[in-house]
This record gives C-alpha cells, structure tokens and sequence, in this order.
C-alpha cells in the first residue's frame, strides 16, 4: 500500500461520523464510515427494503452513489486544508445482485497528485464481490 506524508488523522477521525450527518444523499441511503487510515476508506450501506427494485434487487443507483461517495472522502485526509475534491469520472462494474444485508465499500488510494487522485473501490455483500469501480478525481486548491 502506498505510503501518505500528508495524511491528517484529526480529519480521518472528524469524517468517521462525517457520513449521515452531512445529510443529502449520504444521509438518506444510511453511509457509514467504519474505518479511515491513510488512503483507505472502508463505508457500509445496508440494502434496505425501500431501495430494492420491484425484482427485488438494490438498485444499481445506490451501489453508484455508494462508489461516488467513497470516492471523494478517501481524499480529504490527504489533501490541503481547504482543498476541496470533485469527482471527474468512475467507472464501475456490477457484478452480483444485491438483495439483502449490508453492503460494505473498500476506497483505496492508487495515486495522488497535487490537482488529481484515481482510487479503485470494491463493494462486497455477505462476502462476495458485487461492485468494482475505480474514479479519478480533481483536487481544487484553496484561493491564495
């Protein structure tokens, strides 16, 4: 695992609550951040009856905005103080339906400049993988 100088372990531990009570839509699908060291974001997501497609199925929308989600917050131990991140692009796979239990995403870090970062985040649901997406990033500096 890459190795991080920057990292703000006060910003890591602020963000562990950070997840519903930011509200939105973080909020209403229930995010939880369980883990966050250097690079490394782990966020649960139960597959609530609501979310659930009329086949029965967590909708693909939600494992999406889990990903997006994932995919900005890893950054922000990492980055400036007053920096900002906005999602450029994911992609994301998904591979097994969801129907059920909770749904627990993995963000790691792959590489980090000083205006981009690319991280690759895997979802799992009762052990198996259901979702691989990788996303980039662009860091917006605070204003001089």
């Amino acid at each position: 695992m890459q190795q991080f100088d920057t990292f703000n372990e006060q910003v890591a531990t602020q963000m562990l609550d950070f997840a519903t009570a930011a509200g939105g839509l973080s909020g209403f699908l229930e995010f939880r951040h369980v883990e966050f060291t250097a690079g490394r974001l782990v966020a649960e997501m139960d597959a609530r009856d609501d979310l659930l497609t009329p086949f029965g199925n967590l909708h693909g929308g939600c494992l999406s905005a889990l990903v997006d989600h994932c995919l900005g917050v890893v950054f922000y131990p990492l980055i400036p103080k007053g920096a900002w991140v906005a999602t450029t692009e994911f992609k994301l796979n998904l591979l097994k339906p969801v129907s059920s239990g909770t749904c627990v995403a993995t963000a790691e870090v792959v590489a980090l400049t000083r205006r981009s970062g690319v991280a690759r985040i895997d979802i799992t649901n009762n052990d198996n993988l259901a979702c691989a997406a990788q996303g980039t990033v662009t860091i917006v500096l605070p204003k001089a």
